[in-house]
Parts: structure tokens; sequence; C-alpha cells
């Protein structure tokens, strides 16, 4: 290279830089939506930006590097009127929080359960392009958006130990991956990004085990979905949660039934008391 075109180009500010270099990848190797597998330009975004710096449109900003803008519209987040219990929206929107027939029907053992979307496209694609495609790269991004909800719903004080809602060790093997726990892998770094003084909150992923295989809940009543996953789950090291604050953290809420069983295991193991925290909430 010329001596002095190399002086210039190391004289250009590094934002500026990486900005070109994105556009030059870009039309060499243009983005694929990962939902709908069509060419898309994404957005380039600064070194500055972050996932977390807009509050209203946290999903827009995690998902356009990875979707097209068709499939990246119609994000519905969980808001006010809910059930303060399990944390579904009702479809009215008009009134206050109050209790859903379900919850005075059937009490819950976990305290509190609260999502981040409704599981409808396109959060159910990116979900499920992150757990069934493999796209691991979006962990990150959909978890920033978990945390987002987590410093909303909760004083950051208020948790003292984080656990994923755990795979049968064959699910995970087969799978390769915990999604709930790469969904939490980064929320420290996330905190300092908004420079909230969180403490360490450790995540322990092996306290609850899930000991029993079972079939797949997609597709499943209620009524079987309770039944498949009774008696699955066990704890490895009670010591670890005696006495804690646990966050349960999973990917959707659809009747419930897993994370209300992992919570009875766990208060079972002598935890203080659980909240629940996931990505999606079914309709």
């Amino acid at each position: 290279m010329n001596a002095s075109v190399e002086k210039v180009i190391k004289s250009l500010p590094q934002n500026l830089l990486k900005r070109a270099a994105f556009a030059v990848k870009k039309v060499i190797f243009p983005t694929r939506c990962l939902a709908c597998r069509s060419l898309f330009h994404a957005k380039a975004r600064s070194s500055k930006d972050s996932y977390l710096h807009d509050s209203e449109n946290v999903f827009e900003r995690v998902i356009t590097p990875f979707f097209c803008a068709t499939c990246a519209f119609g994000f519905l987040p969980i808001v006010p009127p809910i059930c303060p219990w399990c944390g579904i929206m009702f479809k009215s929107r008009q009134g206050e929080d109050h209790l859903c027939g379900e919850c005075m029907a059937s009490a819950k053992k976990f305290r509190i359960a609260r999502s981040v979307g409704t599981y409808q496209k396109p959060l159910m694609d990116a979900i499920h392009c992150f757990k069934y495609k493999g796209k691991t790269q979006l962990a990150q991004p959909l978890g920033a958006m978990l945390f987002k909800s987590f410093i909303s719903c909760w004083d950051v004080r208020s948790v003292d130990v984080i656990v994923p809602v755990p795979l049968h060790d064959r699910k995970l093997k087969m799978r390769g991956f915990n999604p709930s726990l790469l969904l939490v892998r980064h929320w420290k770094l996330f905190a300092s990004e908004l420079k909230i003084n969180m403490p360490t909150i450790p995540v322990v992923r092996d306290v609850l085990q899930k000991a029993r295989w079972t079939e797949p809940q997609t597709g499943l009543v209620r009524k079987k979905r309770i039944e498949n996953v009774k008696n699955t789950f066990s704890i490895n090291d009670s010591s670890k949660i005696a006495g804690k604050r646990i966050l349960l953290v999973d990917d959707v809420y659809t009747t419930g039934a897993t994370v209300n069983e992992c919570a009875k295991v766990l208060l079972r193991g002598k935890a203080l008391l659980v909240d629940v925290l996931r990505l999606a909430r079914a309709m």
C-alpha cells in the first residue's frame, strides 16, 4: 500500500473506518434474513450504539441486524393491564391489573411471572431461530431484551440467584446449548453499559436438574402439560439455593406448567421464593 494512502487511512476516525468496512462487507456479503431467508441491507450500528439505550424500540434495535423489515414488524410487548401473578396480558386494554381466571382457579408456586412480549410473530420467529435452528448469535440481543424487562420489573438487589430452566442431558446433547443459560450470560455487561450498580448475581446451572426425559410440551393441552412435567425436576445441591430469592429464567410461558413445577422443586429445596422471567408469553 502507498505510504501516503496508509497514513490517510490511519488518520481517519475508527468509527468511520468501521462503517466503511461494514458497507464493503454488505456489498460483498449481503445479509440474509433469518426468518424468510431473503437478502436485505442491515442497518449498521456504531460502536456507541447499544441494544439497551432505546427503551421504546428495544425489539426493533435487537432484531433488525438479523431480520428484514417485513419479518421484524409487529412485535407486541406485554403492557398493563396484566395479571399481577402470572403476567398474562389481557386482550381488553381497559381497566387495571387484576387476577386472571386461571390464577384464581389454580394457585401458582412462584411469586410472580413476567415476560417481554407476546408469543407471536416476530418474537416467535426469533425464538424459533434461536432454539431450533441453532442461531446462537441471537442470544445476546434477546438476552438484552430480557435484561431490560428484568430491571423494569425487579429491583436488582431483590434477586440472589438466577436459575435457568435446565434441559435433560439428552436434549442438551442434541441441541448443543441451553437457550435459557445463554440468555442471561451477558447480564453483567448490560448492567455496565447502562451504568447500573448491580451486584454480582450468580447464575447457577447445576442446582436444578431435569432428571426425566419428557416429550415436547408443544401441542399439549394444559392438563397434559402438567402431567408431562410432573416429578421431572430434582435438586442437585440445595445449599446453593437455601434461603435465597430465585429468578427462574426460560424462553416461553404457555400454561406455566414447567416453571410451576420448577418453582415447586426449588421451594422444596428451601429456596425463600421463586420469581419467573421469560421472553414470551402465550396469549
